[in-house]
C-alpha cells in the first residue's frame, strides 16, 4: 500500500510554507538548505533542498526549484475536506488572500460546500465539506 504526500516545488519554499501554516494551522517540521549539503554551491546556499511541514493536519514536502523554471498548471488540485462549514470557510478565506477565487465556496448540487481557489503561489486548492449522508 502506498501513501501519497504532496511535494511542491516553489520559488520560495520558506515563505510559501509559512503562508500555509498561518492559513491552515500547523508547523514547519524541518528545513534543509543547499548550504547544509557537502560541497554546496555558494549561490544556492540559502535555497531549500527539502522542507517538511504539517498544515491542516496533513504532511506536505517542499523545495525551491533551482534546476528548472516552474511551470504553473491546472492538472492537479490539492483538495481539503472539512467536517464543518466554519473550518472550510476559514481555510478558503485564508488561502484566497492575494490569490484568485475560481469557484466561490457555496453549496454544491451534492449537498456539501465546495469552492476552488488558486493561491498566491499558483497552487490550486479545492475546499469542501463532508457531504451529508442520505
Amino acid at each position: 500500500m502506498a501513501k501519497l504526500t504532496a511535494y511542491m516545488m516553489s520559488e520560495d519554499a520558506k515563505a510559501q510554507a509559512a503562508f500555509y501554516v498561518q492559513a491552515l494551522g500547523g508547523e514547519i517540521l524541518s528545513v534543509v538548505t543547499h548550504g547544509q549539503l557537502p560541497e554546496s554551491n555558494e549561490e544556492l546556499k540559502d535555497k531549500v533542498v527539502n522542507l517538511s511541514m504539517t498544515a491542516a493536519g496533513i504532511t506536505f514536502l517542499m523545495s525551491d526549484s533551482v534546476f528548472e523554471p516552474l511551470r504553473q498548471g491546472n492538472a492537479i488540485n490539492l483538495s481539503l475536506e472539512y467536517s464543518n462549514e466554519a473550518e472550510a470557510r476559514d481555510a478558503f478565506d485564508k488561502l484566497a488572500v492575494n490569490g484568485q477565487v475560481i469557484c466561490p465556496l457555496e453549496p454544491a448540487f451534492w449537498g456539501a460546500l465546495f469552492g476552488q481557489i488558486e493561491d498566491k503561489f499558483g497552487i490550486r486548492w479545492m475546499i469542501t465539506t463532508t457531504a451529508p449522508q442520505a
